[in-house]
C-alpha cells in the first residue's frame, strides 16, 4: 500500500522504534496486567512518551494528525507486546480520533494539551434530556475499555425531545464526570480494564452533543477549521479498521512467542530432542505466518481503498463500507486460526501461567466476540451487499 505523505511519517518511524524496544517490558508486564485487572502505568507512561497518544490529534493542536495505515502499524506494534495494552491503546488513539467528528470548540477543550486518551462507545445505553444551556447524561455502559485510565469519556445516547420523539446521538464528557465500576473479572483482555462507566445527572453542555448521522458521515456543523486532507474516515470503516490492527499484533506476538520456544525443547515420549526439528512443527509453523501474513495483506488493501476515498474528500460507498467489514473480520479470523495452531502445537506447559503464549491465546478468543468484530456479523453483511440486498444496519 502506498504511505501517506505525511509531516508525521518520520515521528511514527521513531515511535515504532520506541515501541519495538519496549515490546519485551510489555510482554514482561502483561501478566501484572492481568493480575490488576489494568494496565501498569508504567506502560501507559511508556506510550505517552514516544507519542502514541498524539496520533490521532489534529497538527493545529500539536498531534501528529497520523494517517489510519500509520496508526494500525503502531497499534499492531504495541499489541504484539501486550495484547491489553495494545487493545486500550487502540481505543485511546481511535477515539481521539473521534473527537474530529466534534465541533471546533470540543476539539480545542479534548486537545487542548496535545496528546490525549479518551475511552468511549456506540452502545446508546444512556438518556439525553434538555436543560438550560445543554442537557442532563444519565446511564451506565458496560466493557468501556481504557476508562480508568481515560481523560475524556464518548457515550452514546437517547436524546429525548419535548414533542415526546427521540434521537441517537453522541456526547463527549470528562472521565472524572463518571462513577466507574470495578467489575471487570474475566478470562480474557483482563487487563483492558473494561469497566461499567456510570452518569447520574451529569450536565453536558450543548456543543459537546453531535447526532449519530453527523458522526457517521463526517458532517458535524461548528467545524471552521478544515480537517486535515485525508483524516475524513468513514466512521464505522475507521473504528473496524483499527479495532483489527490490534489483533493482528496479538498473532504477531503470538506467532513470534511459538518461535522463541520450540527451539531446543524435546518433545515428550518421543525421541525428538528438538521440536523444531519435526516435520508437523515446521508445517505448523508456516501455515500460522501464512495466515497471519495473509491478514496483514487483507489489511493493506480495504485500509489503502479507505485512503484513496480520504484523500479524494469522499465518503467510502455502501459497497465498500460493507466490503471493508467482511475483509476486516476475515483478516481477524485468519489471526485467530494462527493463534489458534501455535498455542495447540505448543505443548502442555503452554498452559502455566509464566508462559505469556497461554494470554496471547486467552485474550484473541475474547476478543474475537466482540460485537463489532463478529465473523458471522460481518460476513453477513459482506454477503447481503455483495448479493445486492441492503445491508439493514446502521452500522457502516
Amino acid at each position: 500500500m502506498t504511505r501517506i505523505d505525511s509531516a508525521s511519517d518520520v515521528e511514527v518511524d521513531r515511535i515504532l522504534d520506541e515501541v519495538g524496544k519496549a515490546v519485551p517490558l510489555l510482554r514482561e508486564n502483561g501478566a501484572e496486567a492481568e493480575k490488576r485487572r489494568w494496565i501498569p502505568q508504567e506502560n501507559i507512561d511508556l506510550l505517552d512518551k514516544a507519542g502514541v497518544f498524539r496520533m490521532g490529534v489534529p497538527a493545529r493542536f500539536g498531534g501528529l494528525d497520523s494517517s489510519l495505515e500509520e496508526q494500525a502499524r503502531v497499534l499492531s506494534a504495541i499489541a504484539s507486546g501486550c495484547p491489553s495494552t495494545g487493545w486500550v491503546a487502540m481505543v485511546w488513539v481511535s477515539s481521539g480520533w473521534l473527537v474530529t467528528l466534534f465541533p471546533d470548540s470540543v476539539q480545542e477543550e479534548v486537545f487542548a494539551g496535545g496528546t490525549v486518551k479518551v475511552s468511549g462507545g456506540f452502545t446508546p445505553s444512556g438518556t439525553l434530556k434538555a436543560t438550560e444551556g445543554g442537557y442532563v447524561l444519565d446511564g451506565a455502559w458496560r466493557f468501556n475499555s481504557g476508562v480508568r485510565g481515560a481523560d475524556w469519556n464518548i457515550a452514546a445516547a437517547i436524546l429525548e425531545h419535548a414533542d415526546g420523539s427521540h434521537e441517537e446521538v453522541v456526547t463527549i464528557v470528562p472521565q472524572s464526570e463518571f462513577t466507574i465500576a470495578d467489575d471487570w473479572d474475566v478470562t480474557s483482555a483482563g487487563g483492558t480494564g473494561s469497566c461499567t462507566s456510570t452518569a447520574t445527572g451529569v450536565f453536558v453542555p450543548e456543543h459537546r452533543v453531535v447526532g449519530f448521522g453527523d458522526a457517521i458521515f463526517n458532517t458535524t456543523p461548528g467545524r471552521d477549521q478544515e480537517v486535515t486532507p485525508g483524516r475524513k474516515y468513514g466512521l464505522f470503516s475507521y473504528v473496524m479498521a483499527a479495532g483489527v490492527s490490534a489483533y493482528l499484533g496479538i498473532a504477531a506476538g503470538a506467532l513470534e512467542l511459538f518461535k522463541g520456544r520450540v527451539n531446543g525443547r524435546p518433545i515428550t515420549y518421543t525421541d525428538y530432542e528438538d521440536q523444531a526439528q519435526h516435520p508437523l512443527t515446521q508445517i505448523q509453523v508456516a501455515t500460522a505466518a501464512n495466515k497471519v501474513a495473509a491478514a496483514f495483506a487483507l489489511q493493506s488493501a480495504y485500509i489503502g481503498r479507505l485512503q484513496a476515498r480520504a484523500d479524494a474528500d469522499e465518503q467510502p460507498t455502501i459497497e465498500e463500507k460493507a466490503e471493508l467489514r467482511g475483509q476486516a473480520a476475515y483478516a481477524l479470523q485468519l489471526a485467530k486460526e494462527a493463534v489458534e495452531i501455535v498455542y495447540s502445537a505448543s505443548g502442555a506447559s503452554v498452559i502455566g501461567r509464566s508462559a505469556p503464549l497461554q494470554r496471547f491465546h486467552r485474550d484473541a478468543q475474547g476478543l474475537s466476540l466482540h460485537g463489532l468484530l463478529l465473523l458471522s456479523t460481518n460476513l453477513e453483511v459482506h454477503g447481503r451487499v455483495l448479493l445486492g440486498l441492503d445491508p439493514e444496519t446502521p452500522f457502516l
